[in-house]
């Protein structure tokens, strides 16, 4: 009998966010006939309690830093406990803190780049020392992927030597259909059944906007007095966003969730989702949603653009852009017609593209060719 590969899958936390919603859908569709997955995970949190359901050997190691030299000898025993033949770190943190220990016990390593950790906003230091991070690491990692060939671009550019696959994320189109029986959300949030709902899934920090997308509800909202907007999520600005929604008078057309287990409910309810991103790899949120069939507007930045064509399957904005993600929402809200077209199209684009047992079979062969290797 054919010995099973068994790879450990990191994740920087437990909460649910892109990379883990890719990390759960991969170990969901894994061939258990072929692979032995093992999760590492740098907090808990719902995904963790989710595989561990599934009855995934999964493991925490607490730290929210990346480089955390601390934690490095506690990865390097988990290794030693568990014998993986393959490390497959998702994202910087991850990858940052176990590439020390599978190099030191010979195990090859896998770094998915989930949207990398440098951006144009950042200070010029920081941005310096972000790129020489990513550039150590990718140099170590027996294979690098991207989820976008944007993604990669981003990368070659910093680091002209990087050598990365592009696989692009995938969602479960059947938990993700708008052809399901969903609860009723509304009624749930006391939300009017009539309201033109627009929802924002994602954390409540800098790098997705929130407080961008709450001004420009706001700007939006003479225009199109039935607009609610619900915002789901945790983060370091959910109070700043709790607040400004006070101040800018709009207490009652804005509803705040925490993160909820039940997406495919949650966006069954809206009409346009929003993701107002200053940079993604190739955001997962986004993929959901228009699988859901809802129309969408988006940020022109990596990995979203490669989903999203303007005018056809979504409406595109400049990330920051207050005035003109306002216009959006009133040219999407008024236009009906427009906002049907966008759904359909929008669900065509993701049943082509980006089916997760897809990405399963391109990340397999990867794994199998990295062993024979």
């Amino acid at each position: 009998m054919r010995k099973k590969i068994k790879v450990l899958e990191c994740i920087r936390q437990g909460q649910i966010g892109g990379g883990e919603s890719h990390l759960l859908s991969l170990v969901e569709n894994l061939n258990r006939d072929l692979f032995d997955p093992v999760v590492l995970s740098f907090t808990d949190g719902p995904m963790m309690e989710r595989l561990r359901s599934l009855g995934v050997d999964s493991h925490v190691i607490y730290t929210e830093k990346p480089f955390d030299i601390s934690k490095w000898s506690k990865v390097k025993d988990l290794l030693m406990a568990e014998k993986p033949d393959l490390v497959h770190a998702h994202g910087t943190r991850a990858s940052s803190n176990t590439l020390w220990a599978a190099r030191s016990l010979r195990i090859p390593l896998i770094y998915t780049v989930h949207g990398w950790s440098f951006h144009d906003d950042q200070p010029l230091l920081t941005r310096r020392l972000r790129i020489m991070g990513e550039k150590y690491l990718t140099s170590r990692s027996s294979l690098n992927i991207a989820v976008s060939a944007s993604n990669r671009q981003s990368g070659l550019d910093q680091i002209p030597e990087l050598k990365a696959v592009v696989i692009n994320n995938g969602i479960d189109q059947q938990k993700f259909s708008p052809s399901r029986t969903f609860r009723n959300i509304r009624q749930e949030l006391n939300i009017p059944s009539d309201a033109l709902l627009v929802l924002f899934i994602a954390r409540f920090t800098a790098h997705k906007q929130p407080l961008t997308l709450i001004r420009a509800f706001r700007e939006a909202l003479p225009a199109l007095p039935r607009m609610h907007l619900l915002m789901v999520g945790d983060g370091d600005q959910k109070a700043e966003g709790l607040q400004l929604a006070k101040e800018l008078d709009m207490e009652g057309k804005v509803s705040f969730q925490a993160f909820r287990q039940d997406v495919p409910d949650v966006l069954a309810a809206a009409d346009i989702f929003v993701l107002p991103s200053l940079w993604e790899g190739l955001p997962i949120g986004l993929l959901e949603a228009m699988s859901m069939g809802k129309a969408v507007i988006a940020t022109r930045v990596d990995g979203t653009k490669e989903v999203v064509r303007h005018d056809e399957n979504g409406l595109l904005v400049s990330p920051g852009d207050i005035p003109s993600l306002a216009e959006a929402l009133v040219t999407l809200g008024k236009d009906e017609a427009l906002r049907n077209k966008i759904r359909q199209k929008a669900m065509e684009t993701v049943r082509r593209q980006f089916n997760a047992a897809d990405m399963t079979r391109e990340i397999e062969q990867e794994y199998s060719i990295l062993i024979n290797r």
